[in-house]
């Protein structure tokens, strides 16, 4: 009998889930803002093509998915006095920290902000290193199956979306009321000098990242020892003949064609098409905020009563309900504020409502597979729908900027703005429809033992 047999996981307090989670503070500040705002800065206010800009994020999709399965495996592969996974969220975090900084404030080290093609190269390589610093997460989230028992994680995943949330609420208010108004100054002035706040928050933000994340890998437990008896080609082995787990990779895939576009054109929208100014950003901010917090528990209580099939295809439906909205984009607004609010809440609801699974789903796919095959392998299952994953990301985000480039500029009232900034709601409630019907037929998220444990 495998050691991973009689590894039983004991019954988790709040406060060590509360403690785990808090580290998605950080991460979800720094990788929203890369996702969320880094477009709007580098196209709307350094003037690089979109085409160019989604490439480079294009390209760091697929790198994130190459690093994410490497780093996922590799912790899985050797057992150290630290644990599997403590020391590769102590070596890797410091590359997430100076690649954010890097990517925020190119104006520090470049010469000319007019040379696009310096600033893409600059955003392209350092863009793989924050990738590749962020697949530091993957081993963190590696954790959930080994510290925590199956009826937890749906409140373990709650509050690391809290968490996230939270994080990205910080980070919205920066997006929206700092870098929006140093975005606005660049295109008036490339060379316009860079506000204080923004240079501050931007290196403090990656200060966060390196605090959080080593003071929960100091503090955390150290998950017991148990032998994984399979190398990587075994285990590829294993996971591909989990048909159920490629489909749900494939689910996931599809979804995420819509998912990257959401959050990578969701502040240019609101800063072009719905023009709005600083009072309007921070109540749609504030808005967004309170939407998540809500919908999380709503989801998360969802999940609980009727399982997490149901509550998903619930999502996905009112993510194709909802996202044509942006085509009001195509008529004058009265009253922009107004359809703002509407548009970040629903935005709220999609996005919050996703973020709780896929930390659910590859922690239950894990310990299925452990009850079969006898080994808890973790760090594969969460790593290696990385690959897939994003690639679906990286074709998301070029075809974004495939559109907003090939399509004829609209003018609309006092603004004009690529047709892309519109179409994207719709074409992306297409792709979910997609999703749905494939989700609603070939996947299984809900098991059997899941009742008995």
């Amino acid at each position: 009998m495998n050691e991973v047999k009689d590894f039983e996981r004991s019954k988790s307090s709040t406060g060590k889930i509360v403690f785990y989670g808090s580290a998605r503070l950080s991460s979800a500040m720094v990788l929203g803002i890369e996702g969320f705002a880094l477009f709007t800065l580098y196209y709307v206010g350094f003037g690089v093509p979109a085409i160019l800009v989604t490439s480079a994020q294009a390209i760091g999709f697929i790198v994130i998915g190459l690093s994410q399965f490497f780093f996922g495996w590799i912790s899985d592969a050797k057992y150290t006095r630290w644990g599997r996974r403590k020391p590769y969220i102590i070596i890797i975090t410091p590359l997430l920290t100076i690649s954010f900084i890097a990517l925020l404030l190119p104006s520090l080290i470049l010469p000319d902000l007019t040379d696009k093609i310096a600033l893409f190269l600059w955003f392209l390589i350092w863009d793989i290193v924050f990738k590749i610093g962020y697949s530091m997460t993957t081993v963190y989230q590696a954790w959930m199956p080994e510290q925590f028992e199956v009826k937890s994680r749906p409140k373990v995943s709650q509050w690391q979306n809290y968490f996230n949330y939270f994080g990205n609420a910080i980070m919205i208010l920066m997006s929206m009321l700092v870098l929006t108004s140093f975005v606005s100054d660049l295109e008036t002035d490339i060379n316009a000098p860079m506000p204080s706040t923004f240079l501050i928050l931007t290196i403090l933000f990656g200060v966060i990242v390196m605090v959080l994340f080593y003071t929960v890998a100091f503090l955390m437990p150290t998950e017991p020892h148990y032998e994984i008896d399979t190398n990587l080609k075994e285990s590829i082995k294993i996971i591909i003949k989990n048909k159920n787990f490629l489909k749900i990779i494939l689910m996931i895939g599809i979804s995420s064609l819509a998912w990257s576009q959401i959050s990578t054109v969701m502040l240019t929208y609101t800063q072009v098409v719905l023009d709005f100014g600083t009072t309007e950003y921070l109540i749609v901010a504030v808005s967004f905020i309170f939407g998540v917090l809500i919908f999380f528990y709503i989801w998360r209580k969802l999940i609980e009563k009727r399982g997490k099939k149901p509550t998903l295809l619930i999502i996905i439906l009112f993510g194709i309900v909802f996202l044509p909205l942006t085509l009001v984009g195509l008529m004058p607004i009265a009253v922009n504020l107004v359809f703002g609010l509407i548009f970040i809440i629903g935005i709220a609801a999609i996005l919050g409502g996703w973020g709780l699974f896929p930390y659910i789903i590859y922690a239950d796919l894990a310990e299925d597979d452990e009850k079969s095959t006898g080994n808890l392998k973790a760090g594969v299952y969460a790593g290696f729908p990385a690959i897939i994953l994003n690639i679906f990301q990286a074709f998301g985000v070029f075809f974004l900027g495939v559109a907003i480039e090939s399509l004829p500029n609209i003018d609309v009232g006092p603004l004009t703005y690529s047709m892309g900034l519109v179409l994207w709601g719709p074409i992306c409630s297409i792709i979910l429809i997609v999703a749905y019907l494939y989700t609603r037929k070939y996947i299984k998220l809900d098991f059997n033992w899941e009742k008995k444990t």
